[in-house]
């Protein structure tokens, strides 16, 4: 080739192609950004809004559906999910991937803000969230202090909040479950009344007098003043002092006549234990494409620096660490790098040594082109970037290998180095090429994989995309050049002793077989045939699962005490847990959250919002411990706590890919959330009674019991009273209703809260609802009573919406030993003969539906890449029948990787997929380097079956070498049992085991069967 012989020619010009490639890679290692999981900007929004108080009925009716309106009629929306509990909403808004993400947040914002001013009154949250893989949480730091001050807990939280913020690329820090305090103003409703006193006056007196107007300013000469007008409330006096009404002899009533105002830790709702002691969490997250580990070493310096000015009784501890598990991945790359490389030069022995060196050069040159090329694509190194980049260390030295190898034939048949160099890489070239273009069309569709799950694997395929387009350039130039350098002519001509031991211990044998399969090819073939046929029969016992679970070294306990508990008695639950797993040495330590989720640790995963009956427990093991370990440990813990009382209890690993709910889920839905409820339990019988099912969840099974209250508006109405008031009076005795804030002295701001006394919450409260008033229009006090009355009734205790419509789901978990599509299939097969009402129905959702994301439209981007590679080796060949050759190694490949799957039982997964797509190139590979070579004896005059013969026999090495050395570079991913990434190896390794065998004599034997026609003009 032309470009080889310019890099042979060109010696000094090689060499600083060489060197700038080691620098580029060298400095794009060092700087390049690298983080735990790939950078993926997914347009999906959530909108919070909270309202406290309110019935998801009501949340339904005056929050959420004002709002799906509105946001339905945008354009590209692809789902709208909605989940209504009490006092609280979060929606969900996924448009269509593809669309400018940025764009489509401004349209979400400003929907939003459209409906804004049309809400109700005391709805304190509002507000739309970009999802984002940089929220993930890369710190959790604990600051532990049972017996300090809460105030002092705080403050000191904020101070490292402050602190943390400076360091480079950090996008946001925040404090949770810090103990938050509040201006408490309790009412004394009896003395009110003496006084004709409405607790309307009184909320608008505190709040009008505590504003903060600016006067202006006033020119006095040659100098202007502020004018600055003081009336914000500074401390506790300010608030009792304040004048609430006043009689005709001029005689002041304060607030402290009427109520009791003091400082006080508001009603719990997030509380948080770092290994069972009292704890306030500090989190950091990292801006997208930042460089974790240089950050960290930043991170470690303010906490270093922070440690020491910390008050007496507070301690900090480093609760979650991202950067450990990334250092365990570049670790474990780094030991993977020289474990695949040990491998690869054994492979390598029957070239010699220099060959080997040769070969062994183009690995980092490789490898700097193709990380240079990742970063400048704005990929990060992550664990699925890395994973390609390992996968490549196997396929970048096939190209070299082959053009070396056949230098090295060259020199042994009398060439100059410089001529062999020359020759052998314009022999093989175009093969080469025609190898490594069919490669990277197997793995170009994983780059067009739809939605979540194609975004986030992406950096996998494009890794080796990069690397193998590196190798082809190394091994057309760099290669020959160093060979027209480094090689000798060979004495003995036939090689050093490995090649001679390989020459009489597999060739020769293997000219033999080949010889027998020519004389009988339909057996030979038969045999084939039964071996592709009956490896099929493997399919329906290995089954298919989406994603496995993460190897990650933690683990997550949820509870949920029954419905209705306090969060007292959900903390109680918790402790008895929280003891059990301090017991196990194997865990390092436990992170607990009562009342709200673990802040966000993961990317699939969001942090729970509050509920009094949840709890959250990140569990964190020592990272010494196998994958079958945490499995057995966590299988042990699952039936240990299955015993404990009063509680609902879920251990569950985190899973890789797309998020989902559960993998089983049945989503039912229709309008009536009485016959969403029937059915609902009629399915959760189902789920519950298939085998291998735990954690059968129904939403909808147990209701709520409300306490309505009842306004006779004919009564109202007589007595001069909006239900407005009425409604605001309720909430004053069940709540208290904000009247602004106290700002201190330090800039400080604590909310006012104006409420009754004990805010009802005693077990006298429901015969206070008569001592509630109500201030009529006339300002004369009404009694509640007299207007309203109240009663219990049951209700949802949830209400879902799935595009506007109304919804519930039943879920379940698979127990160990499982399979989870055959199980959604089987109660598919119990559900699709049931009888529904008009409007309702059920369909599959968790796994089987993200299934159908991920893979929808594969098949024609598979279909696509197919008709690529067969352009790609019509191309070459010129016919129809070289072609159907080369593909005929396809089913032979299948065969190992089938095997390999249920030797390692292993399913059929998201990422075993990937892998038979992929191999497809890499076996393609060397049916074309046999096929090349065979029509090139022809073209010079060999009868058919010795040019076969002798193709076999010459392309049989460089066959077998780069099969090898793909197999020891894919080895580490295999006996490492990552979940994610060991089956994609040992799909890759069956395979190539396989084909490599079978196709020796299947591929030869199909060419002689159905022998293309060559021509001399054959290459020119």
């Amino acid at each position: 080739m032309g470009i080889a012989k310019f890099f042979v020619r060109n010696g000094q010009f090689s060499w600083l192609v060489l060197l700038l490639c080691m620098v580029v890679g060298f400095t794009t290692l060092t700087t390049m950004p690298r983080g735990e999981d790939p950078v993926f900007g997914a347009p999906i929004f959530i909108v919070y809004a909270v309202f406290p108080g309110t019935s998801p009925a009501d949340m339904e009716q005056l929050v959420v559906d004002p709002l799906e309106e509105e946001l339905y009629n945008l354009e590209d929306i692809y789902v709208i999910r909605t989940y209504i509990s009490d006092g609280r909403m979060i929606m969900r808004v996924e448009f269509e991937y593809g669309v400018d993400a940025d764009e489509k947040n401004n349209d979400v914002i400003r929907e939003v803000n459209r409906v804004r001013p049309d809400l109700p009154n005391g709805i304190v949250l509002l507000e739309v969230e970009k999802a984002a893989s940089s929220d993930v949480a890369i710190l959790q730091v604990a600051l532990v202090g049972s017996a300090v001050a809460d105030a002092a807990l705080a403050e000191t939280a904020e101070a490292l909040e402050r602190r943390l913020e400076g360091v480079n690329g950090t996008k946001w820090v925040r404090v949770q479950a810090e103990p938050v305090r509040e201006v408490q103003i309790s009412l004394d409703l009896e003395k009110m009344a003496r006084y004709n006193l409405g607790t309307d006056r009184v909320i608008q007196t505190l709040r009008g007098s505590n504003l903060n107007i600016p006067g202006g300013s006033l020119d006095v000469g040659a100098r202007r003043y502020n004018v600055q007008t003081r009336t914000e409330f500074s401390k506790l006096a300010d608030i009792r002092r304040t004048v609430v009404s006043a009689d005709a002899s001029g005689a002041l009533l304060h607030l402290e006549d009427i109520a009791s105002v003091r400082m006080q830790r508001n009603r719990d709702t997030h509380r948080a234990r770092y290994n069972g002691e009292p704890t306030v969490w500090v989190i950091q997250a990292l801006k997208d494409a930042q460089n974790i580990m240089a950050a960290r070493k930043e991170i470690q310096a303010v906490l270093d620096a922070f440690e020491p000015t910390l008050p007496d009784g507070i301690r900090l501890e480093v609760a979650f660490d991202q950067a450990q598990s990334v250092k365990r991945r570049l670790d474990g790359l780094g030991m993977d790098f020289l474990i695949a490389i040990g491998l690869v030069m054994l492979t390598l022995l029957p070239l010699g040594p220099r060959a080997s060196l040769i070969v062994m050069i183009s690995i980092p040159l490789s490898l700097s082109i193709g990380l240079a090329l990742l970063n400048l694509a704005g990929f990060t190194l992550n664990q699925l970037s890395i994973v390609g980049l390992v996968v490549a260390l196997g396929l970048i030295v096939d190209d070299s290998i082959v053009v070396v190898e056949n230098i090295e034939r060259h020199l042994r048949e009398g060439l100059s180095r410089r001529e062999a160099a020359v020759a052998a890489t314009k022999e093989i070239g175009v093969a080469v090429i025609g190898c490594t273009v069919t490669l990277l069309l197997a793995f170009l569709p994983l780059t067009f994989l739809p939605g979540g799950a194609g975004e986030f694997i992406k950096g996998l395929p494009m890794a080796v995309l990069l690397t193998v387009s590196a190798s082809l350039f190394v091994a057309i130039t760099i290669i020959p050049f160093l060979a027209s350098r480094i090689l000798k002519e060979h004495k003995p001509a036939e090689g050093n002793v490995f090649l001679r031991a390989f020459d009489r211990y597999v060739n020769r044998p293997y000219q033999g077989v080949l010889r027998w399969a020519f004389r009988y090819p339909a057996w030979a073939l038969l045999a084939a045939a039964l071996v592709f046929g009956a490896s099929l029969l493997l399919i329906p016992l290995l089954g298919f699962s989406l994603f496995p679970q993460s190897e990650r070294p933690m683990f997550m306990v949820e509870i949920e005490s029954s419905p209705g508990s306090t969060l007292d008695e959900t903390d109680r639950l918790t402790r008895r847990v929280e003891q059990y797993l301090l017991t196990i040495p194997e865990i390092e330590h436990l992170n607990t959250n009562v009342g709200k989720g673990n802040p966000r640790v993961y990317y699939n995963t969001i942090q729970a919002n509050f509920s009094p009956t949840h709890a959250d427990m990140l569990v964190l093991l020592n990272s010494e411990l196998s994958i079958p370990a945490i499995d057995d440990m966590v299988a042990r813990i699952k039936t240990d706590l299955a015993q404990l009382p009063g509680a609902r209890i879920e251990v569950k690993r985190f899973e890789q890919g797309p998020p989902i709910v559960a993998p089983v889920e049945f989503r039912i839905i229709g309008p009536d959330l009485d016959s969403l409820t029937r059915i609902a339990n009629r399915v959760e019988r189902v789920i519950a009674a298939t085998p291998g099912t735990e954690y059968v969840r129904n939403s909808l099974r147990v209701p709520r019991t409300d306490l309505v209250v009842d306004v006779d508006y004919d009564k109202a109405g007589l007595y001069g009273l909006p239900p407005a008031k009425v409604a605001e009076a309720v909430r004053l005795g069940m709540v208290g209703l904000p009247a602004g804030t106290l700002r201190d002295a330090t800039g400080d701001e604590f909310p006012l809260l104006v409420g009754l006394g004990q805010n009802l919450r005693d077990d006298d409260a429901l015969r206070r609802f008569d001592q509630l008033y109500v201030t009529n229009v006339l300002d004369r006090q009404i009694a509640l009573r007299q207007v309203a009355d109240y009663r219990f009734e049951t209700s949802a205790p949830y209400i879902q919406h799935l595009n506007k419509e109304r919804y519930t789901s039943v879920t379940a978990f698979t127990a160990d030993g499982y399979n989870t599509a055959a199980q959604i299939a089987e109660i598919e097969t119990l559900l699709q003969d049931w009888p529904l009402p008009e409007g309702y129905r059920i369909e599959a959702a968790g796994e089987a539906e993200s299934t159908a994301e991920s893979t929808g439209g594969m098949g024609t981007i598979i279909l696509i890449a197919l008709f690529g590679i067969l352009a790609v080796l019509v191309l070459e060949f010129k016919t129809f029948k070289s072609t159907l050759i080369v593909l005929s190694v396809i089913p032979l490949g299948i065969v190992g990787a089938l095997v390999a799957l249920y030797l390692k039982g292993l399913t059929l997964g998201f990422v075993a997929t990937i892998g038979m797509v992929a191999l497809v190139g890499i076996e393609i590979k060397n049916s074309i380097l046999l096929v090349d070579y065979t029509n090139q004896l022809r073209a010079q005059g060999m009868p058919l079956e010795k040019a076969i013969l002798d193709g076999a026999e010459t392309r049989f090495l460089p066959i077998l070498l780069t099969a090898a050395t793909a197999i020891g570079g894919l080895l580490p991913l295999a006996l490492a049992d990552n979940p994610l990434i060991s089956p994609l190896a040992w799909v890759l390794i069956g395979g190539l085991i396989s084909s490599t065998l079978l196709s020796r004599i299947v591929t030869p034997l199909l060419y002689k069967l159905l022998p293309p026609r060559v021509d001399a003009t054959f290459r020119d």
